[in-house]
């Protein structure tokens, strides 16, 4: 019996795979199973149109519940702009729906290159683009609740062309059979996708024409907290302080060295928490370390709060002998025990002693206070003022230990391996102590 002859696709594989996985977005079904491997191409063509019209949807739409919009069309750069909480759709066109993997790819990658490719130093909205596209992508890849749509978009993108393949093939059942995934390969690949988002935001915010204001500081580490990915975070806060400027003359870049201690330089207090406690929930002790070593550690960051925290006490302290010097003209002037010169210094000597000794108790309460030390506390000689400057970076410390240790009371001391060992010798570096005898449960006797 002759062999029946293929009939010739005027299209390759890979165009024909692009445009069946853009039909079929979100279906809970197979795309090709062992009874319709063998129909027609054109009746499969014919379900896929089908399939369009009622599945396709926005990636954005996804990822969080939005109002009824009017069809005037937005641009994508106002779109990604948009705050997290109120993440509209763009325009429907082809390239914005981001139906497929490949369509994921596409729309984070067309915001990296639209930054990589300026020549002149891109603007900050473009960053913020690029960043945003990621965080779009990134909230739909880790939202719990689209797992089963991700996962069958993998196996469509990693089954379709060899479906395709076996259309001729005599033995098409088998093929299909032997063609579906394992679902470590999945997972396996949807980390890879997390791996590019990534990758992708940190060549964005690491390309050196960009400048890194604290707005796109704080947009790349809420996609690495999205992503879970905060090995990059410690670098990233390195380059914020020390990045140097672009400066753009006579269609040429050239590079100013920044001080990395201006007081401009520190990184937010929030956005310190939120990378800390994307390194705790990864798991990865390096990268919080590095954070605490980048962000409350630094200078810049001491400097800032000395001007935030200690601008108004201070002043506070200079101008208390000018006012008590007019409350005590005014007291003196109420007595006739004595002449007016000598009542206005007994009365000023009087208010300054009052105020002096009252507020120094105040201090040493605020700065001796250790209700709030769970378990690394000051080694013993540090000065009361490099305790509260540094109160944030034992704060964190001690947020790590509680993280990486026992969490029952009466195992915290009992911890071993080369990880806790090396967190206890960092913290005796920096002035402190881990699990202070004294200071244990039932060890205060």
């Amino acid at each position: 019996m002759r062999r029946p002859i293929a009939i010739p696709r005027s299209q390759s594989v890979c165009q024909i795979c692009d445009s069946i996985i853009g039909r079929r977005l979100y279906s809970t079904k197979p795309a090709l199973n062992a009874r319709n491997a063998s129909r027609p191409r054109t009746q499969i063509e014919k379900n896929g149109l089908k399939a369009k019209a009622t599945q396709n949807r926005p990636l954005a739409s996804a990822v969080l519940p939005t109002e009824k919009t009017t069809s005037s069309p937005r641009s994508t750069r106002d779109t990604l702009r948009q705050d997290d909480s109120t993440v509209r759709p763009a325009h429907k066109t082809a390239s914005e729906e981001l139906s497929s993997i490949t369509n994921m790819m596409t729309y984070i990658e067309r915001g990296k290159a639209k930054v990589l490719s300026n020549r002149r130093i891109p603007p900050e909205a473009d960053v913020m683009a690029a960043l945003q596209a990621c965080r779009v992508v990134a909230d739909y890849i880790m939202d719990d609740t689209v797992q089963p749509q991700i996962a069958h978009m993998v196996n469509e993108f990693d089954t379709t062309a060899a479906e395709l393949l076996s259309l001729d093939n005599s033995n098409s059942a088998q093929s299909s059979t032997s063609s579906q995934p394992a679902t470590a390969s999945i997972t396996a690949q949807v980390k890879q996708i997390i791996d590019k988002i990534s990758d992708t935001a940190y060549t964005v915010i690491a390309h050196p024409p960009v400048f890194i204001t604290p707005e796109l500081l704080e947009k790349y580490v809420s996609v690495q907290a999205r992503l879970g990915k905060p090995e990059t975070l410690p670098r990233v806060f390195q380059m914020y302080a020390s990045k140097p400027v672009p400066h753009e003359a006579g269609g040429s870049i050239s590079y100013t060295k920044q001080n990395p201690n201006r007081v401009a330089n520190a990184i937010e207090p929030k956005v310190i928490e939120k990378a800390l406690d994307t390194a705790i929930e990864a798991r990865n002790l390096d990268a919080a370390v590095g954070i605490i070593e980048n962000g409350y550690g630094t200078k810049a960051f001491i400097r800032n709060k000395l001007l935030r925290q200690g601008l108004l006490p201070a002043g506070t302290f200079a101008a208390t002998p000018l006012a008590a010097y007019v409350l005590a003209t005014n007291f003196s002037d109420l007595q006739n025990a004595m002449d007016s010169a000598t009542a206005t210094n007994v009365a000023f000597a009087g208010i300054l002693a009052y105020v002096g000794f009252t507020a120094s108790i105040g201090i040493v309460a605020l700065t001796t206070a250790n209700d709030q030390m769970k378990r690394v506390t000051w080694a013993p000689g540090i000065p009361l003022r490099m305790r509260w400057i540094r109160e944030e970076e034992r704060a964190a410390l001690d947020k790590i230990a509680c993280a990486w240790g026992f969490r029952e009371k009466w195992r915290q001391g009992e911890e071993e391996g080369a990880d806790w060992d090396a967190l206890r010798e960092y913290i005796g570096h920096k002035g402190m102590v881990l699990d202070r005898t004294e200071l244990m449960e039932g060890m205060d006797y």
